[in-house]
């Protein structure tokens, strides 16, 4: 079982999505206010967090935000009301490592969840890839450039790994999108471009200025050695 922690003002949602994650095999506990999510945080360990992006004593987007400093790697995934652009967007960028629009499917919820939930927990072969001077731990989620550690959640860990086993080599949009979301892109869907976006922000350029991510117009990404 895993314990997941569900943050929503809605309760009558959340009784609903915690009645059928729990016969999904999840073990819920449901906060309906900021507050009450940071004290939760505080006591438990969860495996995953269920945030609404609407708290009715602030947003959730800046809890996320929070959230990001305090447990980099833990599993996020976002719900947004009527799916708004905005609030994907700005999800993401703060470090969300998935989004569903409100309301959402259950069996839609419950499969975001295995898929973020696989993703965060290395395969046993796990170990390091080191490229010029970058170093990434895959089981720590850590990647370590001239000394400096740098923290990734799930889904940038994800994207970076694919890269690094394949300098050079182009990766296709679906294919990473598979790889580091657990899912197929849907049209208009800038999800892996924003993971992508936050992850080149963290690790930064090479040495002599050139990006170490390349994006290649409507082909995908590919890591410059």
């Amino acid at each position: 079982m895993s314990d997941l922690l569900l943050i929503d003002d809605d309760v009558e949602l959340c009784e609903l999505l915690s009645s059928w994650l729990g016969q999904e095999g999840f073990v819920v506990r449901a906060c309906h206010d900021g507050a009450s999510a940071r004290k939760a945080l505080a006591e438990l360990s969860p495996a995953a967090v269920v945030l609404d992006v609407m708290l009715p004593d602030g947003s959730g987007l800046e809890l996320l935000k929070q959230l990001r400093n305090e447990h980099a790697d833990l599993p996020v995934l976002m719900l947004s009301a009527r799916g708004e652009p905005l609030d994907r967007i700005l999800g993401l960028e703060l470090g969300a490592d998935d989004y569903l629009a409100k309301p959402c499917d259950p069996r839609e919820l419950t499969a975001r969840l295995r898929a973020v939930l696989r993703r965060s927990h290395p395969t046993a072969t796990s170990g390091q890839l080191e490229l010029g001077d970058l170093c990434f731990s895959q089981a720590r989620g850590v990647v370590t450039i001239d000394e400096h550690d740098i923290t990734l959640t799930v889904s940038e860990s994800r994207l970076l790994e694919a890269l690094l086993r394949q300098p050079g080599e182009p990766l296709d949009k679906q294919e990473l999108a598979q790889i580091a979301l657990g899912r197929k892109l849907t049209l208009y869907d800038r999800s892996l471009d924003m993971h992508v976006s936050n992850l080149r922000k963290k690790i930064g350029p090479h040495a002599d200025g050139r990006p170490r991510i390349v994006a290649l117009r409507s082909r995908g990404y590919y890591y410059a050695e």
